[in-house]
């Protein structure tokens, strides 16, 4: 069977994956950007953003895991959008369509999970998005059904990754633990007590100050 991966999932030293008070211009809240400075120095981060350079080294390497072999995404609305309640713009110019622009770097169906389901979004390159209320197991059904046989990508934000790790679906995990204190906002292990149990876990550490934990389901 197709396993189930998160890559990348960025957490401050005290544990949180974003920050309080999100908006259009701060999408992770207090936190900025960060949980993700590692991530954006990286070739992966150039190259996704059509730019060239970037860093090679431990930081690239694990970020380029991110891609290959997956079929389908899941994640949260507030990955998709800084806003929660009904959808208010359906239908106009002004139609929320996600942060990435008319060509998503994921290239696959993605499944965003909401209370407020929505008509798909077909986008360039392949990526479809489809709104939809369901648990993470019926989630993760659906994306299995059309990732093809390919793997399942979880791709946050933190409260879908815990739910998914509390209902016993992940398979590999990537953390990338960022030397800084939040202090607030939304903490990956809440409620997660026992989780290494489950897991082999190893980490590497980088030169720019992060740590990668990788998680790996026992067998």
């Amino acid at each position: 069977m197709s396993q189930v991966r998160v890559h990348n999932l960025s957490v401050s030293l005290d544990g949180f994956g974003t920050g309080v008070d999100p908006t259009f211009d701060t999408p992770f809240g207090h936190a900025g950007q960060r949980l993700h400075e590692w991530m954006f120095a990286t070739r992966f981060w150039h190259a996704m953003a059509g730019e060239p350079g970037g860093s090679g080294g431990v930081d690239n390497a694990f970020a380029e895991r991110h891609g290959p072999g997956i079929g389908a995404e899941i994640m949260g609305r507030g990955k998709f959008d800084w806003r929660s309640g009904p959808w208010t713009d359906l239908g106009t110019e002004r139609e929320w369509r996600g942060w990435w622009g008319p060509n998503p770097p994921f290239h696959t169906p993605v499944f965003v999970l909401t209370h407020h389901p929505r008509p798909s979004i077909e986008m360039e390159g392949g990526t479809v998005f489809h709104f939809i209320n369901a648990t993470p197991q019926e989630s993760l059904d659906r994306a299995r059904e059309a990732a093809d046989g390919l793997d399942v990508r979880v791709g946050g934000g933190p409260s879908v990754v815990r739910d998914f790790l509390a209902a016993g679906l992940i398979d590999v995990l990537h953390v990338v633990q960022v030397p800084i204190m939040l202090g607030r906002g939304v903490r990956l292990w809440e409620g997660l007590e026992g989780i290494e149990e489950r897991y082999d876990i190893e980490a590497t550490s980088a030169p720019s100050g992060v740590t990668h934990l990788t998680f790996t389901r026992g067998q």
